[in-house]
């Protein structure tokens, strides 16, 4: 497969821009908690024959991008996230969009490849469709003001195979009987976002017993 060009955007996505309907999304932050660590980049890739891998930098408290959050609110555009509850926390929290009408690859591995307990996406990647990916620059700094060529090269990686791994998960899960459930589960990701920000991020709220304090 050859490498799409990457192209990074400033603050937000140029009128100008176009994509496909079927969206691969990932997001970098500066840490792991949504309230206190900012979004700073966002990618996306439609996946088309000759498309690039289109990369939003974020500037600090700087979140007035109407074509990104125009785009990310289209619901006849799906989007394919790794770990959609993750990346749907910050997208919510500093854009103040709530996306619907998403793909989950984590949910959809976790469903159709119960012959294991490795999710990850490096580990989905190999396994699905053999392509090994490093996540050297997992742990770095996605704040700063001008990001590396490794960082960039990591970032794109996020979103580059989630079309092809998407349509071989498919497959599994039809081939076993739990596409329908699936999509059912995908269509839960934005209630549970909601929950999740709203102080519910560690509680089990469907489970019989309630957790003590602390």
């Amino acid at each position: 497969m050859t490498a799409p060009a990457t192209v990074l955007h400033k603050g937000d996505l140029p009128d100008d821009v176009t994509f496909g309907d079927v969206l691969a999304v990932d997001s970098e932050f500066l840490g792991l908690n949504p309230w206190r660590d900012r979004l700073c980049l966002l990618q996306i890739y439609d996946g088309q024959p000759g498309s690039a891998v289109h990369m939003v930098q974020f500037e600090k408290d700087s979140y007035d991008v109407p074509n990104v959050k125009k785009l990310l609110s289209d619901a006849s555009k799906k989007k394919i996230f790794y770990f959609a509850r993750g990346d749907m926390r910050w997208i919510k929290q500093w854009l103040d969009v709530l996306l619907d009408n998403v793909y989950c690859v984590k949910v959809a591995s976790r469903l159709a490849r119960t012959y294991t307990q490795s999710h990850e996406l490096e580990d989905s990647l190999q396994h699905v469709l053999g392509v090994k990916m490093s996540k050297a620059q997992q742990c770095t700094d996605w704040g700063v003001p001008e990001l590396t060529a490794a960082q960039l090269e990591y970032a794109a990686a996020d979103v580059l195979y989630l079309h092809p791994l998407m349509e071989k998960l498919d497959e599994m899960l039809a081939r076993e009987g739990r596409k329908e459930l699936a999509d059912e589960a995908f269509g839960c990701i934005p209630t549970i976002v909601k929950l999740d920000l709203a102080g519910w991020i560690k509680e089990d709220i469907f489970s019989y017993f309630v957790p003590s304090p602390g």
